[in-house]
Order: structure tokens, then C-alpha cells, then sequence
């Protein structure tokens, strides 16, 4: 089964607790703290496998967790990190966060891999926390959580060149004939369900890929038939070879097919129609072939035009060493520009609020992902423990803006499922 589009959820691994401890050994008094930190939480990592030629083995994995790190130990162990969970995608895989629309990864190399979602750092250690002022902490801190992300995740087929047209204007059978490929051929609409690659050599020995697409009809670029789920199959291609059933053999005006087609891949993506486009006109030994080729041709002077047999295999070759040529003149470009990715940097540094406090049914509830991740890598069992969180809570403000909201004394103060009681 042929699966190009998926959508789960990856969380990272926590990080270790650290540990709270002290050295008590004979004839050794005021040890002090021995506590050891926390491992690293194993981060979800997606890597090319080039076995892979479809995402089936995610279809049915909504969720993927990675490991927690070790808690760190007594005499200054620090736990072991986590092991990397590795999830295997085919080439050409494409990776975005549905919470930002952000592209975190396009894997189109053969060797490429990317952490998508980073494991949380270990918790410190009581030993970690030795001040000259506080020489004996008694605290420690949770292992940082891991990252959690929605993902949606593309295969966006690896093809030098793309066949475009209508259903039933022959494509698959031009890839049968020039390639080893043995696509489904039927005389009815819609044979072709999933894309097909194949290798395509000339006669000077140059090779390249070439993809058959399942036929496109007008509406595919708004989700009509089955063209919206393969369009993107066409966008990594860097010539276009549009197969026109020149005989007009279902009835249908060439012209005007060669139009709704190039409609549809403008909708899609207006670069496609930047890109080469050789026009293959199909059908040239049925009857009606020749005369509508001249009408086309006094319509559309721009474009390079073949006229080929593929049930025959006349003109194909011509056509193969055409294009072999023609690839080693266009570079291969990024399929997205460098906006479209996700930048740390910018996270890091754009102006947001690092917390808001609402008051819903009484309670104030304070929320923010700086605030939600301190609470959670607070231990809250010790004394020393609250009080380090109080006063980190205090040094972001929050005391200064519920007194400002109206707070009063006594009133409960919520973050995530934790309760507390304001005092001032």
C-alpha cells in the first residue's frame, strides 16, 4: 500500500531526576551533598532509509515516545542518558509542526536525519546547587521534559522529471516503454493509483528518474479526484513532460486539455509553470492526430513539442535524449525557501509574553511554557525546594501582577493540576 501522508505526535524523553544525597561516611564529618544529576531524555530522530519507499509502517503509530533518562544516584553518579529513538523514513520525506506551520526537516538526502523533537536535560543534583552561602542544599531538580510535537509528514517523491496530464492520455505507457517500470495499464480513467518512478537511460548512457502521476483532472488542485493527494509528487521535478492525447480520442479539445492541466498545477504551486514543460503529443498514429497538432501548434509557440506513439514507442527515444541533455542544464533547487523553516534563533529571541493569568471559576490559573516547565522540574518535598520555586516565581513577576490583577490574600492559585494559596 502507498502511503505519502501521515500525521502523529512525537514526544521526547524526559531527563533523569537528580538526586538528593549527602556523604556520610566515618571519619568523614559535614560531607555534605553527594547527589548526582539526571541523564539526558532520548530525542526522536527521523532518518533516510533508502529500503523505504512509502510512510505505511506510521499510518498506524499516532503516537511516538522516546525514553526517560536515568535518575542520577548517591556519590555524585549522574544517570545514564537515554538511548535516541530512530524513526526510518523513505527519501524525499518532508517534516512539519502542525502547531507552526514551520518545516523542521526536508530529509532528500540519502544519508540526511534530523532530531525533531530534543529529550529533555537531566535534573541537577543537590551537589550542583553548593554555594558558599548554602553549602548544604537540600533539594534537587526534576529532569527537564522532553519536547512534544504534532507532526505532519510528507514523501514528496524524488523524480528529475514528472509526467502531467489528463486520465488516459498515456503516461503510463510511455514509462513502461522507456523504463523497466510496470505500472497497471487499463483502458478506463483512473488506472494509475499511486505514483510510479522509473529509471530512464539514453543513448548516450546519461540516466534519470522519471514519475508517472495519477491522471489529473480539472478541480485537482481543491481535492477533485485523485490528483490533490499526488500533485506534490511533481514539486522536487525539474522538467515536465505534459502527455496531450492529440488525437483528441475521448472526445476532448488537445488545447484545451493543455490548459486545465496547466490551471491545476498553477493553484498548486505557481512554480511549477516556471519550470521546463515539454509537451508530448500523444496518439500521433490514431486518426485526427495530425490535423489537431497544427491548430495546437499556432496556439502554443513557446513550448517544445514531440510527437510520439507511446503505444508504438515512436519518437520516444528522441524524447529521452532530449531531456537527458536538457537536466544537465538545470541545477537542482531547494524545495523551500529558508523562511519557511523552523529558526531556533527567532524562537529564542521574538517578543511573547513569558507567562498570562487568567481567573476561571474563582481560581487564578497561570500559564506559559517557561512557568509550566519550572513548576515541573521543581522537587516541591523539601522546604529548600519551595522556596528556591517562590522566589524564581517571584523573580518573573508573578507576585507584581496578581497583586495588580487583584488578588486577594488566601485566594487559590493554579499551574497546571497544582493548587496554591496566594500570599503576599
Amino acid at each position: 500500500m502507498f502511503v505519502d501522508e501521515v500525521e502523529l505526535t512525537v514526544i521526547a524523553g524526559s531527563g533523569g531526576d537528580g538526586c538528593t544525597a549527602f556523604r556520610r561516611e566515618k571519619y568523614i564529618p559535614f560531607g555534605g551533598p553527594f547527589g548526582g544529576n539526571g541523564g539526558r531524555g532520548s530525542n526522536i530522530i527521523f532518518q533516510v532509509d533508502e529500503g523505504l519507499h512509502t510512510l505505511l509502517d506510521l499510518r498506524y503509530q499516532k503516537v511516538i515516545k522516546g525514553k526517560k533518562g536515568e535518575n542520577g544516584k548517591g556519590k555524585n553518579q549522574n544517570g545514564k542518558g537515554a538511548e535516541d529513538v530512530i524513526v526510518k523514513v523513505p527519501q524525499g520525506t518532508v517534516i512539519t509542526d502542525l502547531d507552526t506551520n514551520y518545516i523542521l526537516a526536508d530529509l532528500k538526502g540519502k544519508n540526511d536525519q534530523a532530531i525533531i523533537a530534543k529529550g529533555g536535560r537531566g535534573g541537577r543534583g543537590n551537589t550542583a546547587f553548593k554555594t558558599q552561602a548554602n553549602p548544604a542544599p537540600n533539594f534537587s531538580e526534576n529532569g527537564e521534559p522532553g519536547e512534544e510535537r504534532h507532526l505532519k509528514i510528507e514523501l514528496k517523491l524524488l523524480a528529475d522529471v514528472g509526467l502531467v496530464g489528463l486520465p488516459s492520455v498515456g503516461k503510463s505507457t510511455i514509462i513502461s516503454k522507456v523504463s523497466r517500470s510496470k505500472p497497471k495499464i487499463a483502458a478506463y480513467h483512473f488506472t494509475t493509483l499511486t505514483p510510479n518512478l522509473g529509471v530512464v537511460r539514453a543513448s548516450s548512457g546519461k540516466s534519470f528518474v522519471m514519475a508517472d502521476l495519477p491522471g489529473l483532472i480539472e478541480g485537482a488542485s481543491q481535492g477533485e479526484g485523485l490528483g490533490d493527494r499526488f500533485l506534490r509528487h511533481i514539486e522536487r521535478t525539474r522538467v515536465l513532460l505534459h502527455v496531450i492525447d492529440m488525437a483528441g480520442s475521448e472526445m476532448r479539445d488537445p488545447y484545451e486539455d493543455y490548459q486545465t492541466i496547466n490551471k491545476e498545477l498553477f493553484e498548486f504551486n505557481p512554480k511549477l509553470l516556471k519550470r521546463p514543460m515539454i509537451i508530448l503529443a500523444n496518439k500521433m498514429d490514431l486518426p485526427n492526430a495530425k490535423e489537431n497538432l497544427k491548430e495546437f501548434q499556432k496556439k502554443e509557440k513557446n513550448k517544445k513539442i514531440f510527437s510520439i506513439s507511446a503505444i508504438t514507442g515512436e519518437g520516444l527515444q528522441e524524447v529521452i535524449d532530449y531531456v537527458a541533455d536538457l537536466l544537465e542544464t538545470i541545477k537542482e533547487e531547494n524545495l523551500y525557501e529558508e523562511e519557511a523553516f523552523e529558526s531556533h534563533v527567532l524562537y529564542q529571541f521574538q517578543e511573547k509574553e513569558p507567562y498570562t493569568i487568567e481567573k476561571e471559576d474563582g481560581v487564578w490559573v497561570i500559564k506559559g511554557e517557561e512557568i509550566e516547565k519550572l513548576f515541573k522540574m521543581t522537587k516541591l518535598n523539601t522546604e529548600e525546594g519551595q522556596m528556591r520555586f517562590a522566589r524564581r516565581v517571584s523573580r518573573m513577576g508573578i507576585d507584581d501582577k496578581l497583586e495588580q490583577l487583584g488578588a486577594k490574600e488566601g485566594d487559590m492559585v493554579r499551574i497546571l493540576d497544582f493548587y496554591f494559596e496566594y500570599r503576599k
